[in-house]
């Protein structure tokens, strides 16, 4: 798998995050259920409010009967490439629980946010072990929940796309040209100090 030294050489972060990227280029190559799920299991260490853990992860390999039903709810830009992918994993969350001090339904407010620190860290153990991750939101988000069968109180958020990273050629010439690790707003745009910094607003055209 591709990494990103020069992302930010004279950064301390760890490499396991620098080196975490989204490529489009895939090998058709199976993945094991059992590799799988131990990339999956990463999400199940994230962290969540009250240890809720309201995230769901859904998921299909290829060579399986439900791979092309997973596919075919990517819009039709991510199946041009997902198709060469090893799995493909719906990430969804719980949004309301039951009151341990009523019993009545109460809202989850953390769920996405919990949600997306689980999903980040299935990316970062799978980037880990040699695969190469993608997530997205382009895919017909009725369509996966009616597939899915999940339940009315659940949220879906995004698909992660898994493969072993393939050669770039595999792709359109303009894909091939953003084939590549992107770069990173400046930590000074993202981060202010006691109150609201102007200058890290991102302009909405």
């Amino acid at each position: 798998m591709t990494t990103a030294p020069d992302r930010a050489p004279n950064s301390s972060v760890l490499p396991a995050i620098l080196n975490r990227w989204s490529p489009r280029a895939f090998q058709p190559e199976s993945i094991s259920k059992e590799e799988l799920l131990s990339l999956i299991d990463a999400g199940r260490w994230a962290p969540s409010a009250y240890n809720m853990q309201p995230w769901r992860f859904i998921y299909a390999r290829r060579g399986t009967a439900e791979w092309e039903r997973f596919l075919s709810w990517l819009i039709p830009f991510n199946q041009s490439w997902a198709e060469n992918a090893s799995a493909i994993i719906y990430v969804a969350s719980q949004t309301i629980t039951l009151s341990s001090r009523t019993g009545e339904p109460s809202p989850l407010p953390t769920h996405a946010f919990d949600a997306g620190a689980a999903a980040v860290l299935i990316q970062i153990q799978a980037a880990h072990n040699g695969w190469a991750t993608h997530p997205v939101s382009g895919f017909d988000h009725a369509l996966v929940h009616a597939g899915l069968e999940l339940p009315e109180e659940y949220e879906l958020h995004a698909a992660i796309i898994v493969g072993r990273q393939g050669n770039i050629e595999t792709l359109p010439e303009a894909l091939q040209k953003r084939e590549a690790p992107s770069d990173r707003n400046a930590l000074n745009e993202i981060s202010s100090e006691g109150r609201w910094n102007a200058s890290t607003q991102t302009n909405i055209d």
